[in-house]
């Protein structure tokens, strides 16, 4: 019988996400078979060399969990003197941003189709990042479920282990529950401070453009929170 009393760590994370993959349409499944090789990144566990990626030296923005796409694709088109990397576990996103890629046939961005904890901790070497994004991540906005949220001490910690110095953290959520929990979580991290002042949330910057699950969440009536922070 096997050792259970001292499970390995990947067994004992939290995850903060819930693999529901849903039905992809045929053009998303033709992407992965179209421009998986130019896009997409297979996790190796081991640190990348992102300027032979993207074949130059330029400053690397990440995006956490893009989900459709949208913003990344706008931030990659009208931002180009910058790479960008977008992180997301649910194939149909994937697969309609890399369409999206395609079409324009842009040239600055790759994918990962994995944990976004396992490619920081494993494939993102300390001080690559200028920029990291985690736009309406899932507020798990159940007080049982709050400890999947992914902003959390120790995930904040690792995220400022892996960024430049002065390094840009940009979050946002439509849940002002999830956005106290970010400002309170963000507030005690050593490795970052308030761009604006300490306890303040920032305006819509011009680089976040207004997606349509934001537009969706505002019909609702939800209010919409950002917070810039910069490694110290």
């Amino acid at each position: 019988m096997s050792d259970t009393s001292n499970p390995p760590e990947y067994m004992r994370r939290i995850r903060s996400f819930v693999l529901r993959e849903g039905r992809m349409t045929p053009a998303q499944q033709r992407a992965f078979d179209a421009h998986w090789a130019r896009y997409g990144i297979d996790y190796s566990g081991r640190p990348q060399d992102f300027a032979a990626r993207f074949e130059r030296q330029a400053p690397l923005v990440m995006e956490i969990g893009f989900g459709n796409g949208e913003a990344l694709a706008w931030a990659s088109e009208h931002d180009q003197a910058r790479d960008f990397i977008g992180v997301e576990v649910h194939g149909p996103g994937v697969g309609r941003l890399m369409n999206a890629l395609a079409a324009r046939n842009a040239s600055n961005v790759r994918l990962y189709k994995h944990d976004a904890v396992e490619v920081l901790e494993n494939e993102i070497a300390p001080g690559t990042l200028s920029e990291a994004r985690i736009w309406f991540p899932d507020p798990w906005h159940k007080k049982r479920h709050n400890k999947r949220r992914i902003i959390q001490p120790d995930f904040v910690a690792l995220l400022a282990s892996r960024m430049a110095p002065e390094g840009l953290l940009h979050l946002a959520t439509d849940w002002q529950a999830y956005a106290e929990h970010m400002l309170e979580v963000m507030e005690a991290a050593p490795d970052w401070r308030n761009v604006l002042a300490p306890g303040q949330y920032a305006e819509k910057p011009d680089w976040r453009i207004e997606t349509h699950f934001e537009r969706r969440g505002l019909k609702l009536g939800h209010g919409v929170w950002d917070l810039l922070y910069r490694k110290r």
